[in-house]
């Protein structure tokens, strides 16, 4: 591997270009701390995109250097028999396993892992650092992974044992299929010359696309996961990379600057003139961190997807160099810096306002909202993952087990709910002044609303959207019930139970068309409280109670990860014989999701992208097995309320954990 001291410098501007200054500047740097930007020289519209730039990661004495794949891994039988290929893998070399500890202290107080410095202050962009050639990158790793007839058989797959065979099918797509893929392909946003990403929806009709045109960091992620399931990862890595960049952006609103590890909602890509001279051009990425959102509400889930794509990325390709350099161990520092900092809540939940996250208007759901504790949880398990283990690291990795153990308890202690938790809120007592109180969040009985005494199931239950002070929201969210089957936040029983009751429930949250975003919708006077008469939220539409394919993908997810892939197969199936016809609308309206949504979108892409991404994973099951979590026992043992020393009775944990092994 050949050593390189060349530092790629961006521009200072009032909008970001990706693209490298001239080699004449070239200097040495051997700390991040000496890193600077210089703002005299600019790059035209035709420099050499990112993925032939090459980046290297520094390496000093507390960096893990890069794997180095064993030449003989990988040797390969390929046997073809009909429309079935059979591939032989016999594993010469097991890869290192990328170990973290679970172990923490009941210092928990200690926050260290907070003073990330960036020199120059908020206005200076964390800095690519330049590596190998491309041809090396590619070479390096192809010999960690196999591909067969353009599917990618990760190395992990095989790892740990002598032989192992893997079946591919062959099958033709079906014309549903060829559609999406070419739309997919068409919604791709280039920059500098490379895919940077898939623009919200490409509507060739659509004469007022407001910010539909842009790339949006929740939105690109079934289309991520599409293209890397395809074995297509250039578009995803660049994704990762451009956004890294624009993390760091000085980001001002009405004279205040959020934190500095906020990532934008979504970015558009823009040609503006070179310093006035308007003959020569300049591409540059224009951000939005939700200065420009409707009710301008910082895009809290952004940083949580990121994270989570950045391991998919690294588990689909076998490609983790990416989440290994400096730059990119630095963002996910800087992410959970803004999630993990002291503030005036009791709760491990994060505190949020509304509107931020998926559902991004006033609906209801601030405070501490099941989606984004689902997305934290699974973010700071992706984290643990891959933060590089160092003493510089270690009292973050504590941080992230403290949290982890109280969210995942706090999540199954309070928010679930099936037949026996609603009729013991149903004889709460109220006012209770003591540490050992039963209703800890004074909740009044009369809040259990009408419809959910008839609706919940006799088997199965549900995680409820919301839990405040005498407040618990009984609606049901699908996409925080789902992500916490994905990240294994509910228990086994628990995660099973959401399934019983989506099958249950079928007609209600499925419909003709798959799947609601949430149940009920909000109606009548409680409508106009809540959402403050939206005339986009209205009854059963939008995000008030509207259906949502793009939720297909986790639906699929979560269905094969505990073992029912039928159910997955019935709502693509369902969705399948509308979706072309309707031109992939955005979302569907009424109670059983039978028309189009009244201010849809049509050819919206994660609607196109989700589809392909269940299918996809339907038929390669071992591949979602890289995208979910098993239950951690670990984090069953760990504790840091520290209640022996405080004089209380017990701690309330260990009713929790029993609930693990039934």
């Amino acid at each position: 591997m050949k050593s390189s001291s060349r530092i790629l410098l961006f521009r200072r501007n009032s909008l970001f270009s990706g693209c490298p200054l001239p080699k004449s500047h070239d200097f040495l740097a051997s700390n991040l701390s000496n890193f600077r930007i210089n703002s005299d020289h600019t790059c035209k519209f035709h420099s050499c995109p990112l993925q032939n730039l090459g980046f290297r990661r520094v390496i000093d004495h507390t960096q893990k250097f890069s794997r180095v794949p064993s030449p003989g891994f990988g040797q390969s039988r390929v046997f073809s028999s009909g429309s079935v290929r059979r591939l032989s893998v016999i594993s010469s070399v097991s890869s290192d396993v990328r170990s973290f500890s679970t172990s923490v202290e009941t210092r928990v107080n200690d926050k260290n892992f907070e003073k990330i410095y960036v020199q120059g202050g908020m206005n200076v962009k964390p800095l690519v650092v330049e590596r190998i050639d491309i041809d090396e990158t590619i070479a390096n790793n192809e010999e960690s992974r196999i591909e067969v007839d353009g599917k990618i058989v990760n190395g992990e797959n095989v790892k740990g044992v002598d032989e192992s065979e893997v079946l591919i099918t062959k099958r033709e797509e079906s014309e549903a299929e060829k559609e999406a893929w070419k739309l997919l392909q068409d919604s791709v946003v280039m920059y500098c010359g490379s895919p940077i990403g898939t623009m919200a929806a490409n509507d060739p009709g659509d004469k007022m696309p407001l910010n539909y045109d842009q790339v949006f960091i929740r939105d690109f992620v079934p289309s991520a996961l599409a293209f890397l399931l395809k074995g297509e990862g250039e578009i995803v890595r660049n994704f990762l990379l451009h956004t890294l960049q624009l993390q760091s952006w000085e980001k001002t609103v009405d004279c205040y600057s959020p934190g500095q590890g906020l990532m934008p909602a979504s970015f558009k890509v823009r040609t503006v003139p070179l310093d006035g001279n308007n003959e020569a051009h300049e591409e540059v990425l224009d951000p939005d961190f939700g200065e420009s959102a409707i009710g301008r509400v910082a895009p809290v889930d952004s940083g949580l997807w990121w994270i989570i794509l950045l391991r998919a990325y690294g588990k689909i390709t076998g490609d983790y160099t990416l989440q290994e350099r400096v730059d990119v161990q630095t963002g996910i520092k800087l992410i959970l810096n803004l999630c993990l900092t002291d503030g005036f809540d009791m709760f491990p939940s994060l505190l949020v306002t509304d509107g931020s996250c998926m559902i991004d208007r006033r609906m209801g759901i601030h405070g501490h909202p099941l989606e984004i504790q689902a997305l934290f949880y699974s973010a700071l398990r992706c984290s643990r993952e891959m933060l590089t283990q160092n003493d510089a690291s270690m009292n973050l990795v504590r941080a992230i087990n403290n949290r982890l153990s109280a969210l995942s308890f706090h999540i199954r202690e309070y928010y679930w709910v099936d037949m026996k938790k609603i009729n013991e809120i149903y004889r709460y007592k109220t006012e209770e002044y003591s540490t050992d109180a039963t209703n800890k969040f004074n909740i009044y009985p009369d809040q259990i609303p009408s419809w959910l005494m008839d609706w919940v199931p006799e088997e199965g239950g549900y995680l409820i959207g919301n839990l405040q002070p005498a407040h618990m929201d009984f609606r049901f969210f699908t996409l925080g019930n789902l992500w916490s089957i994905i990240s294994s936040l509910g228990t086994p029983k628990q995660n099973q139970g959401i399934l019983d009751t989506i099958q249950a429930k079928w007609d209600d949250l499925v419909g003709h068309m798959p799947l609601k975003i949430c149940y009920p919708a909000l109606e009548y006077e409680e409508w106009r409280i809540i959402t403050g008469s939206d005339p986009k939220n209205t009854p059963w539409s939008y995000h008030n109670g509207g259906s949502w394919p793009t939720l297909l993908w986790q639906f699929t997810l979560a269905c094969i990860k505990m073992g029912r892939p039928e159910l997955a197969r019935k709502a693509v199936a369902d969705a399948e014989k509308r979706l072309p016809v309707d031109r992939w609308p955005e979302y569907y309206d009424t109670r059983n999701g039978r028309f189009i949504g009244k201010q849809s979108r049509i050819f919206q892409t994660w609607t196109i992208a989700g589809y392909l991404t269940s299918k996809m994973l339907l038929e390669n099951p071992e591949m979602a097995a890289l995208l979910f979590w098993e239950e951690d026992y670990e984090l069953l043992e760990i504790c840091v309320c520290g209640l022996s020393k405080t004089g209380r009775k017990k701690c309330s944990r260990l009713a929790a954990r029993s609930q693990i092994l039934v």
